[in-house]
């Protein structure tokens, strides 16, 4: 960061001086700002968060080494190198394996969304010795979020008898409400990429990846992209999101709906969601999990609900109708089991694409909520506390559990 202090400088200079900008170059101050998302890592608690984990040092590193590269060429590489290396750290120290890096528990999902904002802020405020085109910098900044997310290294052995199942997660929100929150489902993506479950069937190798909870993203198609390659090829798929307060829920009904609360950019989207050949979109998918199997199981100490609620406007009508047991016929979607939010939307998307794809009736997919993350009793101010992680621990292990009898039932 002093070396972008050096540059801003000299560039405020040659401005005074009247000397002349390259057209379209970052180099000579078009950099844009950092994003309302990346200004929130100036706080207390998100460096914190990273102190007391050892990231710290995931920006400060990638820094030096686009101040060390001479093309765009080496400065996508290093993205690459470097996005990658990020959320391999981030698995195996969610694992257990190599140095914890300080005392913040293993489990955290915060280190890596935290680490990973530090590092798109310094590729977006970056200004190289070269023409840097507002494209490539977006082509940077893109292949940094698909590596540090896990999106690019979705990987499973070849070979007979071993089930393969796709997990996502999310990145934590409602920040400017409380900048300490974590999102449980990211936690899980972490704690369980590329491990075996031991299923009645067999051994069942899951593999993750963690999507980040802005509107435009998903607007430009970045679940599809991440999830094409892989369905054909899983026997199970779930999207997992924080949901409700002390329950589990496997979403029935996904709803074409978006309901207008704010992402992690403080933006809001009031719309249908906008796919790929709207005049085929339907206003509601399904999830096919095994949902009755799953509700009737022991996954672990938080009840686990098949929620078949959704918000209508029925056919003729002209206001949104509460349906516990579903939508109805012809009617338009107003929020899925999963609400209005990215993680109905995720869910919507993606089992848009098992239908599209032709999967339907083979490929068991759908969303699961998990409870909501919960601090101990009086904690306002802590980033951690033992109940924190205790609740974490738990919903993990309970996801890990579910996604075990959705295998055997399968």
């Amino acid at each position: 960061m002093t070396a972008l202090r050096v540059r801003l400088g000299v560039l405020g200079l040659a401005l005074l001086t009247g000397l002349t900008v390259p057209t379209g170059a970052s180099a000579a101050g078009t950099a844009p700002s950092p994003t309302v998302e990346e200004q929130r890592l100036d706080r207390a608690a998100p460096q914190e968060i990273l102190r007391r984990s050892g990231f710290g040092t995931a920006a400060p590193r990638l820094a030096r080494a686009l101040e060390s590269a001479r093309s765009y060429a080496q400065a996508r590489r290093a993205v690459t190198r470097e996005g990658t290396q990020l959320w391999r750290r981030a698995v195996d120290r969610a694992q257990g394996r190599g140095p914890a890096g300080g005392d913040l528990s293993r489990d955290d999902d915060r280190p890596l969304y935290w680490a990973r904002l530090g590092m798109t802020r310094e590729v977006r405020t970056w200004a190289p010795d070269f023409a840097l085109t507002d494209g490539r910098r977006a082509a940077l900044l893109d292949e940094l979020e698909r590596t540090s997310r896990g999106q690019g290294s979705v990987r499973y052995p070849h070979g007979q008898g071993l089930k393969r199942i796709l997990l996502t997660g999310f990145d934590p929100f409602t920040l400017d409400r409380d900048v300490r929150i974590s999102n449980p489902s990211g936690a899980t993506a972490l704690a369980l990429d590329g491990t075996v479950v031991e299923t009645a069937d067999g051994p069942a190798r899951i593999e993750t990846a963690v999507f980040p909870v802005r509107w435009r993203d998903f607007t430009e198609g970045a679940v599809e992209r991440a999830l094409r390659p892989h369905l054909p090829e899983v026997d199970l798929f779930t999207t997992v999101s924080q949901g409700r307060v002390g329950r589990f829920d496997i979403e029935r009904t996904n709803g074409a709906w978006r309901g207008g609360f704010g992402d992690n950019e403080n933006v809001g989207r009031t719309e249908t969601v906008p796919v790929s050949d709207p005049a085929s979109q339907p206003q509601w998918t399904t999830t096919t999990l095994p949902y009755t199997a799953i509700t009737a199981a022991q996954t672990g100490r938080f009840p686990v609900y098949d929620n078949t609620t959704v918000t209508e406007i029925p056919a003729g009508g002209t206001g949104p109708v509460v349906r516990p047991g579903g939508p109805t016929a012809g009617s338009t979607a107003r929020a899925g089991g999963g609400g209005d939010y990215l993680s109905n939307e995720i869910a919507y998307r993606a089992t848009l694409l098992r239908d599209r794809l032709g999967l339907h009736d083979r490929l068991p997919g759908g969303h699961v909520h998990t409870p909501v993350l919960q601090f101990g009793a009086g904690n306002t101010t802590e980033v951690t506390d033992p109940e924190f992680v205790r609740n974490r621990l738990d919903i993990i292990a309970q996801v890990r559990r579910i996604l075990t009898v959705a295998a055997e039932n399968s």
